[in-house]
């Protein structure tokens, strides 16, 4: 029914207090009260629960009802299949914890699910991936992202070095993280410090450039990270003998590992939780506990995330209250008429705000919070991250693409609906560099326009893909068909409304705060369409400094 993050209210990224916003706003949408519950379920184990979360539950919930207890990483591996289109299927989970169990091979069948073999620290993959991201001079736990973006850019050159010293990996697919390095007690500071040993290179900090080096160890660290799960793939379809894979945990972010081993063919068939991350811990644990007690899986089985939109919407009605409260200046269009206005502007290269519909549960902004552009631009990429995202000009675009049209862009068999998996461009939809091009290196390689899509193809000619159907979510898809019906393009560049270090916009306040505070073109909230140019002057308030990078 629902499924919130606190710091989506909150309005603090990583918000780690009780949440309070979330329960509430679950409960509403619901149309439940704290007196129907039958049960409350916490993702810990009992004997970690502090004292202020038990004093928050014996204040919010009658000490009469069960209250129920699941570990983390099960909450992970229960996230993966039980809302996964399978009544039968492997289940891959790599988490990137230093306590408890990190990694596992599990298989589902109905609403039973048997573990098959589960490690703890230090076989703990996300850690590795975290301890170079920080080397690296990214935020642990957010800059993930930028790895794996910066990686195209570089050559795994130091793929053996890392196998040698930092990361073990054995023929049968397990792997161990060096102990010399990775000890619970050790924080990644120390890590890096073990790092500048092996390398010969400083740590970096976040305000220094970005050397050859950095972007040689992220081509590395990605082609280790991929060799580890393809190996731990092969290893499940041996002792599990399924055909389909469901994957959550960190590790499950990682859309061009998945991308991998979609293609390399291990399974037949992938499934990924769009909410691999902790976020999706909650919903595991509940999972967990409604089969435990008896509950069957729906029947027929489909897709259980409903697109994953899961969290709260606002009525017209409200969404005008809020922005008169503002002091915002906006037309009300019919629907027809907003999506016609809103693809014209996005034709002539203006770059949009768009909020619609329920929110996002998960990392991915899915076209309901999402900020659009024209893919077709080959100055949009710079233009949204420099002035509008106000993040590092290297990171790349996701396309949304209306799900009919997806193969005739991309090298992708199955759908993408939750922008997990990284596909080239088809070679047919490549521009060819000239030989100035070619040599090339590094950041150098970044205003190369390699597709008539530049904006969204990355600079090895691949893109991560979101496949819009019109059941799923019709007004997105519908903008997309007037695109297209505009341009001969049915797709968009589609990133999540937010700028660096701000959680994804909740409420139409949040998302005309953030308008007025970079430089989009344009706003729609429900039917209420909004230009800069027509805002007061004195409500323009730069944010590029309100949040604490990522």
């Amino acid at each position: 029914m629902a499924a919130g993050q606190e710091e989506r209210f909150s309005r603090r990224k990583h918000d780690h207090a009780f949440p309070h916003q979330a329960v509430d706003f679950c409960l509403r949408q619901a149309g439940c009260q704290l007196s129907q519950l039958d049960r409350v379920v916490v993702c810990c184990p009992p004997d970690l629960v502090t004292d202020p979360l038990l004093s928050h539950l014996d204040a919010a919930f009658d000490p009469q009802r069960q209250l129920g207890f699941a570990e983390h990483h099960a909450s992970h591996v229960a996230s993966a299949f039980y809302p996964s289109p399978y009544r039968h299927a492997a289940i891959l989970t790599l988490d990137g914890g230093w306590d408890g169990i990190v990694s596992s091979l599990a298989c589902g069948v109905d609403d039973r699910i048997t573990m098959l073999a589960e490690w703890g620290f230090p076989q703990s993959l996300g850690a590795f991936y975290s301890a170079i991201t920080g080397y690296c001079g990214f935020k642990v736990g957010s800059g993930e992202y930028k790895m794996m973006g910066l990686a195209p850019y570089g050559q795994p050159h130091l793929v053996q070095t890392l196998l040698n010293r930092v990361i073990q990996v054995c023929d049968d697919g397990l792997f161990r993280l060096n102990p010399d390095y990775f000890r619970p007690e050790a924080g990644f500071a120390q890590i890096s410090a073990c790092l500048e040993q092996i390398f010969g290179v400083p740590a970096r900090r976040a305000q220094d450039p970005l050397t050859a080096f950095h972007m040689d160890l992220a081509a590395s660290a990605q082609r280790v990270a991929e060799q580890i799960i393809l190996g731990l793939a092969r290893r499940l379809r041996r002792d599990s003998g399924m055909t389909s894979l469901c994957l959550a945990g960190s590790m499950a972010l990682n859309c061009v590992a998945n991308g991998k081993l979609l293609r390399a063919g291990i399974f037949d068939s992938l499934w990924i939780q769009p909410a691999a991350g902790d976020a999706g811990c909650a919903l595991g644990a509940a999972l967990s506990e409604y089969h435990r007690l008896g509950n069957p899986r729906a029947n027929p089985i489909g897709d259980g995330m409903a697109g994953s939109y899961l969290g709260p919407d606002w009525p017209q009605q409200e969404v005008e209250r809020q922005l008169d409260a503002l002091g915002a200046r906006y037309t009300v269009l019919n629907d027809d008429d907003v999506i016609a206005a809103t693809a014209q502007a996005l034709a002539t290269g203006k770059a949009m705000g768009w909020m619609q519909g329920r929110m996002e549960f998960g990392p991915r902004a899915l076209g309901n919070r999402s900020i659009l552009a024209d893919p077709r631009s080959p100055h949009m990429q710079k233009t949204l991250n420099l002035k509008i995202k106000f993040r590092e000009s290297f990171r790349p675009f996701a396309p949304s693409v209306l799900a009919e049209d997806a193969a005739d862009w991309f090298d992708l068999a199955p759908e993408s609906p939750y922008m997990l998996l990284v596909a080239p461009l088809h070679s047919s939809r490549r521009q060819p560099m000239s030989d100035e091009e070619q040599v090339l290196f590094g950041i150098d390689k970044l205003n190369i326009c390699r597709s008539a899509v530049p904006a969204i193809t990355h600079v090895d000619y691949s893109a991560r893909i979101q496949t819009v159907r019109a059941e799923v979510n019709p007004r997105y898809h519908a903008l997309l068909t007037a695109f297209k019906q505009l341009t001969g393009c049915g797709m968009l560049v589609n990133t999540s409304f937010n700028i660096r270090g701000e959680p994804i916009v909740c409420q139409p306040a949040d998302a005309f705060r953030c308008f007025m505070g970079n430089e989009l073109d344009g706003l729609v909230i429900g039917n209420c369409l909004l230009w800069k140019d027509d805002q007061d002057p004195a409500l323009l308030c730069s944010t590029q400094d309100c949040f604490e990078p990522d």
